[in-house]
C-alpha cells in the first residue's frame, strides 16, 4: 500500500512537473499584449508604470536608454516633441508615450486607429506609476496621428477634492 501511494504521489509530481514545463503554460502566460519600454534605468516612475502593466496582463520587456539616444528614438518614431515624457513603449505597432493607462491601451488595440499612438505628455500625478489615483490631477491622454497632429483620446478628471471657496 505505501508503494502505491508513493507511485501515485511520484505521478503527481511528475505531472505537475511536465505541465509547469510545458509549452502550454508559456502559451497560457503569453496571453497578454507585449510591450517593449525604453526607459532610463534610474527611474522610478517608469518601473511603476511597467509594475501597473505586469499587474493588467501586460508583457513587459525593458531596454535602458536615456538623454539624446532616447530622444531621437521618440522623434524617429513620431512622437512630437510637446508629447513627450519620461518613457516610451512600442506595443503590436503603436507608440505609447509616457504615464498611459492600460485601458486606453488596450481600447487602442480594440480599436486601431491609424496613428502613431498614445501619449500623456508630462508627468501628472496621479496617472499610472506617478501617485496615488485617488489624488489624481486632471490630465488628457492623446492619440498621436500620422500627421504629427494630435486629438484627446480619453480625459481624466481631478480626483482631489474640491475646497469650499471658504477654505481658499
Amino acid at each position: 500500500m505505501i508503494q502505491d501511494i508513493l507511485s501515485r504521489r511520484a505521478v503527481l509530481i511528475s505531472g505537475a512537473t511536465l505541465l509547469a514545463a510545458s509549452p502550454l503554460r508559456t502559451f497560457a502566460q503569453s496571453g497578454g499584449p507585449s510591450i517593449h519600454v525604453l526607459k532610463d534605468p534610474n527611474c522610478g516612475c517608469c518601473s511603476a508604470w511597467i509594475v501597473l502593466l505586469e499587474g493588467d496582463g501586460f508583457l513587459v520587456t525593458t531596454e535602458a536608454s536615456a538623454g539624446t539616444l532616447l530622444m531621437r528614438y521618440k522623434s524617429e518614431n513620431g512622437i512630437p516633441q510637446d508629447m513627450v515624457s519620461c518613457h516610451t513603449g512600442r506595443v503590436e505597432g503603436y507608440m505609447i508615450e509616457g504615464h498611459v493607462p492600460a485601458a486606453d491601451i488596450r481600447r487602442l488595440l480594440e480599436e486601431r486607429p491609424d496613428a502613431v499612438g498614445l501619449a500623456v505628455p508630462g508627468m501628472p500625478y496621479g496617472s499610472p506609476g506617478m501617485g496615488p489615483e485617488s489624488e489624481r490631477e486632471a490630465y488628457d491622454v492623446f492619440l498621436i496621428r500620422r500627421d504629427g497632429g494630435t486629438e484627446v483620446f480619453t480625459s481624466y478628471g481631478s480626483a482631489r477634492p474640491r475646497r469650499p471657496p471658504s477654505e481658499l
